[in-house]
């Protein structure tokens, strides 16, 4: 029999937490993110985890870097999770095992299965383009974490750096001048077009309704994204590059010069087998992917205790 598992998704200003029984997903229950503190917003999880019944297992996607090796928050946007041991917390107070990981790992991961939960893409690279740019790489079927669990912040590759003096320029935070994040993120995409006098969130409906400014801002942010897509086709040479978040709501818009330039840039004899797509799940792709992510490493692990008692 398929296993329940939870999965949840943590943002800024709303979490999401939804049942996947065997291949059916549940429709996602949303409320506002406490953020007044670490263990408020623990407390919420704890409850809406409870809330949503019995599980063999919960995954949880957070826009922090995590170290996946021991579950703590290494670092933490718009939630107040740093230097947390999250998976400990929170395996202790729901007595069930729990897996924790990026967000934008987590969506990535979803994107890479279809809605029976089979797999689509072994190699997959995934930008997410909200206020920021973030990035989840799946290789073989499986997440790419890197050494500590915190790859892949693709937003903070440097896209457009003046290396002509050394030493080069660096400023004192994040996102770096240059990087993909600074140039081809919502908020970016605000800058491009308040220089238009267009109110920020406006810019892609006056775009559908044809505003010259607001089509050519959506433009040159398409454009800058497909360097850095460009550089992931040259580094990983994936069947699918996907763009999620709430600026792929362009559309062709965004992504049709995106691909143009991407491709242009490509190096000749990779990424001939690339698509690069709006990505599936829209907005739940970060709980579905969770609640994969539990599935995945629960199976893992009892695969480890099995190896581990015959070696006994």
């Amino acid at each position: 029999m398929a296993e329940r598992l939870i999965g949840v998704d943590v943002g800024g200003t709303k979490t999401a937490v939804a049942l996947l029984d065997g291949t059916a997903m549940g429709e996602p229950v949303t409320q506002p993110t406490d953020t007044t503190s670490a263990e408020t917003l623990i407390a919420q999880l704890v409850a809406a985890v409870g809330a949503a019944g019995e599980a063999a297992a919960v995954g949880i996607a957070v826009p922090s870097v995590v170290d996946w090796k021991t579950g703590r928050i290494r670092s933490s946007v718009n939630i107040p999770l740093q230097d947390v041991p999250l998976r400990d917390v929170l395996r202790e107070r729901l007595g069930v095992p729990v897996y924790i990981d990026n967000d934008a790992t987590c969506a990535a991961l979803a994107e890479a299965h279809d809605e029976d939960g089979r797999v689509v893409a072994r190699n997959l690279v995934m930008f997410t383009v909200g206020t920021g740019v973030g990035g989840g790489v799946v290789i073989g079927g499986r997440v790419m974490r890197g050494a500590t669990g915190a790859a892949a912040e693709l937003g903070h590759t440097i896209v457009g750096a003046d290396l002509r003096r050394a030493p080069f320029a660096h400023a004192g935070d994040y996102p770096q001048p240059g990087s993909l994040e600074s140039l081809a993120s919502g908020s970016a995409l605000n800058e491009l077009t308040g220089a238009h006098g267009i109110a920020p969130g406006h810019a892609i409906d006056l775009a559908r309704d044809g505003h010259e400014a607001a089509r050519a801002s959506i433009e040159l942010l398409g454009r800058r994204l497909g360097i850095g897509i460009a550089n992931a086709i040259n580094t990983f040479d994936p069947e699918l590059v996907v763009i999620g978040g709430g600026v792929s709501a362009a559309g062709e818009m965004l992504l049709g010069p995106a691909r143009e330039e991407a491709f242009r840039y490509v190096l000749t004899g990779v990424g001939t087998h690339t698509e690069i797509r709006r990505a599936r799940y829209g907005p739940q792709a970060g709980v579905r992917g969770a609640a994969l992510l539990a599935g995945h490493e629960l199976e893992a692990d009892r695969l480890e205790h099995a190896r581990e008692a015959a070696a006994t």
